[in-house]
Parts: C-alpha cells; structure tokens; sequence
C-alpha cells in the first residue's frame, strides 16, 4: 500500500492547503489551529476512501473493530471544540450515536447484494436528516465552516456503506462509483450534462423569476475558489448520496427510469428548506438537475463525473446568476 499511499497523501496536502487557502480569499475569519485540525480530520476518510481505502479496511478488520471504529467519527468534533471550550456532551453523544447506528444497521441487519434494504433506507434518512435541518451547525459555531457537518455525515455514509455494508466503492459490479482518481471521460460527460441542461435551467430559472442574469466578470481567484469548495463541500457529498448510494441502491428494485425518477425528486424535495417558507421553485429545478446528474453518474458509474456536471451548475449560477 506504500506506492499507492503517496501520492494521495501528496495530494491531501495539497488539498488541505488549497481549502485554507480559499478560505483566507475570502476572508473567512476563524479559529486556524483547531479548525485547521478538525478540517484534515474530516477530509481523511472523505479523501482516502475514494482510493480504495474502504475495502482495504474492509478486508482486514472484523466485524466488531468495524463497528467499534465508528466512535472515531467524534474526533473532527473534539479536534475542534475541546482547544476552544466550546464542547458539549450531547452534541458529541448525537455524533457517536448517528455514527454507531448506521455502522450496526449496514454491518449486521442489511442483506448482501447492492438492492435497497429497509436497513439502506434507514440509513440514508438517519445520514439525511441532519443536514436537512442543521442539527450540528452549533458544533463549529465560526462563521465560514457550515460544510463541516455535512462532511461528517458523508464520512459517516462512506463508512457506513463502503467499509460496514460492503458496497464496491470502484471497480465492480454495482459500484458506488466513489474514487478521486480522475479520467478524461468524467469531464467530458460532466460538462456534457452541464451543457444540456443549461438551456433548462437557466430558461426555466428565468421564466420563474428564480434567478436574474448578474452582467460580471469575477476574478479567477474566486472562480477557483467557488470551483473548490463546491466541488468537494456540495458536490461531491450529494451524489455520493442521491446518486452512489439511493440511485444505486433503487435501480435493481425499479429500473432505471423509475429510479432516477425517483432520486431526482428526492433530490430536489432535499432543497424544500432554501428559504423562509416551502421553495417550490428551487425544488423543481433541482429535481430537473437530478435527471441530469443522474445521467452523467449512470455513463459509467462514477461520482467524479455527476459532481463536475453538479459543480458547474452551482458555479454558473453563484457567479453569473442572482
């Protein structure tokens, strides 16, 4: 594992200085030393499993380590709030708990084979929810860290489904499609999907007063920035979870049609809460951009590839939309 441990771990560094980098440009104001920590301990298994690292864990410890390990996914929370005073045990207990349960369903209840299980969708709603309704925005209270929570639950999902639940994250049958080693093929389909839905999003965005033209050009550093943050903070979490685990998950049962039905509405019912009362408007693009994130995973099965068609859209519309 040598060979294929450094140059990940090069890159991690890289990635880990180009995030505080990002945030330094715009002028994100929080504690460096305890937020830097907590931020590499998220990112480990979020980085590392999408090189293989889930099925090496996976093939070498039991099944009680796996479910034991699952206490660890506290740790980016202590990292955090013990230097600063701010720790409280039922936050840290809701952790361990949401943790321990999804390792225990997926390690012990849920059947072999890559279908959806009562114990997949128990999981999925238990990752889901606190998300959907912040539940862990006061664990890193500093402006400028509102992704963490959802790195955590997406760490926590990986686990739980890669390492506990067995699910091939690449190269099998029924992949999860989860790896951060990149093809020329993921962008060519990313930016494909991008393009056809762009006449949708924008054409439909307009015609319901959801978005405005913005006439600007904004500076690289920004676009790279946004480029960054969306991909691995937004992106990547979402269609790990809409397309690597439910649309997976549901196309043996379903189909595909009905399938990709279903988790693009699911996906855009996920954004029900943007805003001070019920955004139908934002839920029914994001249902239309589900089908075609949807479209860019099922090409070859492969996350990196619905996450540049996901990043683009977002960044289209952060930067020249309002």
């Amino acid at each position: 594992m040598r060979r294929s441990f450094a140059i990940p771990a090069l890159v991690f560094a890289a990635l880990a200085f180009a995030f505080w980098s990002a945030a330094r440009w715009f002028r994100i104001n929080v504690p460096f030393g305890p937020s830097l920590a907590s931020l590499v301990l998220l990112l480990v298994p979020f980085w590392f499993f999408g090189f293989g690292w889930a099925e090496f864990l996976r093939a070498r410890l039991p099944r009680s380590a796996r479910v034991g390990a699952a206490i660890l996914f506290v740790t980016p929370y202590l990292a955090f709030a013990l230097p600063l005073g701010t720790f409280r045990w039922p936050v840290a207990a809701a952790m361990i708990g949401i943790a321990f349960t999804v390792a225990v369903l997926l390690e012990f209840a849920a059947p072999a084979g890559s279908t959806l299980q009562w114990q997949d969708a128990l999981a999925l709603a238990i990752v889901a929810a606190p998300i959907l309704f912040g539940w862990f925005r006061s664990a890193w209270p500093a402006g400028g860290l509102g992704g963490f929570p959802k790195l955590l639950l997406t760490d926590i999902a990986l686990y739980g489904f890669l390492v506990c639940r067995g699910l091939p994250g690449i190269a099998a049958s029924g992949q999860v499609g989860y790896s951060f080693i990149a093809e020329w093929r993921d962008a060519v389909v990313g930016f494909r999907e991008w393009l056809l839905f762009a006449p949708f999003g924008i054409g439909l965005g307009l015609t319901l007063h959801f978005i405005r033209f913005g006439a600007r050009v904004p500076p690289p550093g920004a676009a790279a920035a946004a480029w960054l943050v969306t991909f691995f903070l937004v992106a990547v979490p979402e269609e790990l979870f809409f397309r690597g685990l439910l649309l997976n998950l549901l196309l043996p049962r379903l189909g595909s049609r009905r399938a990709v039905a279903l988790s693009s509405i699911l996906f855009g019912l996920s954004h029900f809460n943007k805003g001070a009362t019920f955004n139908w408007r934002y839920v029914t693009l994001a249902s239309i951009a589900g089908v075609f994130y949807a479209r860019a995973w099922l090409d070859r099965r492969r996350i990196f590839s619905s996450a540049i068609t996901h990043t683009a859209v977002d960044v289209t519309w952060s930067l020249w939309f309002r």
